[in-house]
């Protein structure tokens, strides 16, 4: 059974190669989603704004920012986490790296469903 890209391991995406290799790739892709997530982000404030905008109020955007601020938390203390607990210690910044990566594709398809 294939998952979907927002779960797939972005470290087994890197496939074989040296732990600086699977760094590197790991650390282009989080770039990436990052990228992905500040405009998706930005897409879903505009259609925030708008909805706002018929309502006559501020509220969805508000909501839209503390929503982004806690996952934001969440996905800062998750990753600690599982960087710290991974089995190889001198893996846990890639394991943290594809933390960020995983969790960050997931929210980008969240906000990408809000924008339409």
């Amino acid at each position: 059974m294939l998952l979907p890209p927002a779960f797939a391991n972005p470290a087994l995406e890197c496939g074989a190669g040296s732990q600086e290799e699977i760094g590197t790739c790991v650390a282009e892709d989080e770039e990436g989603v990052e990228a992905a997530l500040f405009n998706a982000l930005e897409a879903a404030m505009v259609t925030a704004a708008e909805r706002d905008n018929t309502k006559g109020g501020t509220e969805m955007e508000a909501a839209l920012m503390a929503s982004q601020t806690a996952w934001e938390a969440f996905r800062s203390a998750h990753c600690a986490f599982a960087g710290q607990a991974h089995a190889v210690r001198e893996d846990a910044g890639i394991a943290t790296r594809a933390c960020w990566t995983t969790l960050g594709r997931a929210r980008v398809e969240e906000l990408v469903r809000f924008s339409n």
